[in-house]
């Protein structure tokens, strides 16, 4: 029996194995996010993932999903030359507008949180993790200096308590943890 098809056999081969590449492309990174996340997809995506970051599928679908994990948030605060001092959060509710820049000044916390070990961890991860997260929290030093016109910035990471179902209604509640990123400033003349 003979194709009607317009496309040569071979062609239709191609073409069925690159969508069905591309729809295990869209479906791994959901299941191979965060934990809880099942040790078949984290091994079943790596071979993906060029493809996953190329096209950027990478999203944080499980962000919304019922159990999200705590939040997290930026304080800083900036010297300014004149010694005075100004401060903010990042994301901020009231000054992040339109509600895209909320969102996505939100997910800036929330990737370097997942870089930076707690308080407690051994001093060896803690060096160790540093190496990935301080580049990008120096970027977002400098960033903000310059918003600001400062001349130094401390940075924290501010992990918010979730409370537990039973607690929202019984009205009680924990403490945030607060991680120190360091305290960053311009260069001076002569250092690089």
């Amino acid at each position: 029996m003979e194709s009607c098809s317009l496309w040569p056999r071979w062609l239709r081969i191609v073409v069925s194995i690159a969508i069905a590449v591309y729809l295990l492309a869209v479906m791994l990174p959901p299941l191979a996010g965060p934990p809880p996340a099942s040790l078949l997809a984290n091994l079943c995506i790596q071979p993906f993932r060029p493809l996953i970051g190329a096209v950027g599928l990478g999203h944080g679908y499980r962000f919304f999903a019922p159990n999200p994990g705590p939040g997290h948030s930026f304080r800083w605060a900036v010297q300014m030359p004149d010694r005075s001092q100004t401060a903010g959060v990042i994301p901020d509710a009231k000054t992040d507008w339109p509600r895209l820049l909320y969102h996505r000044r939100f997910m800036l916390p929330e990737k370097i949180s997942a870089l930076v070990p707690l308080p407690d961890a051994p001093a060896e991860v803690v060096a160790n993790a540093k190496r990935e997260w301080q580049p990008l929290v120096k970027d977002l030093a400098a960033h903000l200096l310059a918003r600001e016109g400062g001349s130094r910035i401390e940075l924290t990471l501010v992990e918010h308590y979730l409370p537990a179902p039973e607690e929202v209604t019984e009205g009680r509640g924990g403490e945030d943890v607060s991680i120190p990123l360091g305290t960053y400033a311009w260069p001076q003349k002569g250092d690089r």
